[in-house]
């Protein structure tokens, strides 16, 4: 599946108020890249990652059913909960801490509700697969998350990661403030870095809640964390 092409040695720095907003009642969702009615020619991916919203719920509220195919599609659960109902028979409850992930492949319909008495926080990524079609699949799991690297996606699910249907890598970091931190050993390509939460300095450049940037390897040598630091880093081959 082609998927937009990014040159080597470009950063590009994706500030959080440059984000897309939709806003809705019970919806205040921010757009990373082009994303339904939003649309932005320079920003509609990169490499195979097509979509990060970062979305907020609010109580009883939700996304009922609908469908998707030939699509990746991660969530990581922030804060609260979330429960999921698809067409391939499954229910679960998405806690903080966890994370799913869901091959659309040939065709799913699924919800994504807030069933509890408190808004809840996630991150919902989106990956273009290497195939269309094939049998769509589900898969959820808590991850512990320390001050460095955990992975989340690996396609060899090395260390208990899960794996998508792409050649991507995914990990998640909380260091403590003053915690300088390397990219994980092996990571080659094309990268994403995405904030959380809190700061971390790289080079000379404050990054912050919501921003993210795009890299190659070798534009990013350290990352030095500030207060509440939370990342994800994704290594796009």
């Amino acid at each position: 599946m082609q998927h937009p092409s990014i040159a080597p040695q470009s950063l590009r720095l994706r500030p959080a108020s440059e984000r897309f907003q939709s806003r809705l009642p019970w919806l205040e969702s921010w757009h990373s890249f082009s994303f339904a009615s939003h649309y932005d020619p320079d920003w509609t991916g990169h490499g195979p990652l097509r979509v990060i919203n970062d979305d907020t719920i609010a109580p009883g509220q939700g996304f009922g059913m609908h469908p998707h195919h030939d699509m990746e599609i991660v969530t990581v659960m922030l804060d609260g909960e979330l429960t999921h109902e698809d067409s391939m028979g499954n229910r679960a409850v998405i806690q903080a801490g966890e994370v799913q992930r869901m091959s659309a492949g040939s065709g799913v319909v699924h919800s994504e509700m807030n069933h509890s008495t408190n808004p809840c926080r996630l991150l919902q990524i989106w990956v273009t697969p290497q195939r269309a079609g094939g049998e769509p699949a589900y898969e959820q799991k808590a991850f512990s998350v320390g001050p460095g690297w955990t992975p989340l996606l690996d396609p060899q699910r090395l260390d208990g990661a899960m794996a998508l249907q792409q050649q991507v890598r995914l990990w998640r970091a909380r260091p403590e403030m003053g915690d300088r931190l390397s990219l994980p050993m092996g990571f080659n390509g094309l990268g994403w870095l995405q904030l959380v939460d809190g700061a971390v300095a790289m080079d000379d450049q404050l990054l912050q809640r919501g921003d993210g940037v795009g890299f190659s390897t070798g534009e990013i040598r350290e990352l030095v964390a500030a207060a509440g630091a939370d990342l994800l880093l994704f290594e796009l081959q």
